[in-house]
């Protein structure tokens, strides 16, 4: 019974959270200052006369009053409709299911190649005092650094310096999405620059948890105990590890919006076609329906990230588990 009041609470937390971010996201766009609908004609060269104003407010629903339209967002939400993108021409769920492999494809590696090499190398530091004092310099620098900064080095350095490696869109305008061997070596070179601008950020954060975290758990009475009684160093080590993680999978639910916001300004500098171009083409454009699906999703994806994380933290903590039992 326990558990299940764990996870009803969690439910229902993330559900109003998820009610508050969808209407702020709803909201946000349309208090920016200007018109959609003329934007969009000047885009095409329309001359924005008042009755062409009109038709189109009418056909994308603008002319309603506002908890109207708010109403008739929600609707649609539930039915799987995020609207028609005045920018593109195409439904929104459309651009944006073409847009999210992108993202997956460099955010998911990123973050989960770096939690675990960063944590690694962060109790490496932690047991190694001489290589703490020469690693911990770089940790603290790379960790202070922007995601967009350290894009635009590379960009610089890597890609047009020294011409290694391609900068610019997920492939090579000449082709065509497919399973082959062209498209994939393209696909894969593309790929390289944004994903090191992620995971090589994200590294030092987690390494400089986790050998704070390691120095603190083997000055822990349990490590002096096992050591008392003739433990080897690697059993010491291994329950410290195993302590010192947990926090880190804490650190990671926290850190998961910074991370994509962090994704978002790398692919706008690379220029890689998943949500962040469309964010920003969006919000240039003044694209409402296109602008709060692409937002929608990124809260999606990071609720359900922190969801998924807050129960997997419940079964690999012994303390959480007994709370439940406790009431």
């Amino acid at each position: 019974m326990g558990f299940k009041k764990y996870l009803a609470r969690k439910i229902f937390v993330y559900g109003i959270t998820f009610i508050f971010a969808v209407t702020l996201n709803w909201l946000l766009p349309r208090l920016m200052p200007g018109n959609p609908i003329e934007a969009m004609m000047s885009r095409s060269g329309s001359a924005a006369s008042a009755q062409l104003v009109k038709f189109y407010e009418q056909l994308y629903g603008l002319n309603q009053p506002m908890w109207k339209q708010f109403l008739n967002f929600w609707v649609n939400l539930f039915h799987g409709n995020l609207g028609y993108s005045m920018l593109y021409h195409a439904p929104v769920s459309s651009i944006i299911r073409h847009a999210l492999p992108y993202d997956i494809a460099i955010l998911l590696p990123a973050i989960v190649l770096s939690w675990l090499v960063g944590n690694w190398l962060g109790a490496i530091a932690g047991k190694n005092k001489k290589y703490d004092k020469y690693t911990m310099p770089v940790f603290y620098f790379l960790a202070s650094m922007p995601y967009f900064w350290f894009a635009m080095i590379l960009v610089y350095v890597v890609g047009v310096k020294l011409g290694w490696l391609p900068y610019s869109g997920a492939y090579a305008e000449n082709l065509v999405p497919s399973l082959s061997w062209a498209f994939i070596k393209s696909f894969l070179s593309h790929w390289i620059l944004p994903f090191l601008s992620l995971f090589i950020v994200m590294i030092g954060s987690w390494a400089i948890g986790m050998r704070n975290m390691i120095i603190y758990e083997l000055e822990a009475d349990y490590v002096r105990y096992l050591e008392a009684l003739g433990a080897s160093e690697k059993l010491m080590t291994k329950h410290a590890y195993r302590n010192a993680i947990l926090p880190q999978v804490t650190g990671l639910a926290l850190q998961l919006g910074m991370m994509v916001a962090g994704a978002i300004a790398t692919e706008i500098v690379f220029n890689y076609p998943g949500i962040g171009v469309l964010i920003m083409n969006a919000a240039l454009s003044q694209d409402y329906f296109l602008l709060q699906g692409a937002f929608l999703i990124v809260v999606v994806s990071v609720l359900a990230a922190n969801f998924l994380i807050d129960i997997i933290y419940a079964f690999i903590d012994p303390r959480v588990r007994a709370s439940y039992t406790e009431g």
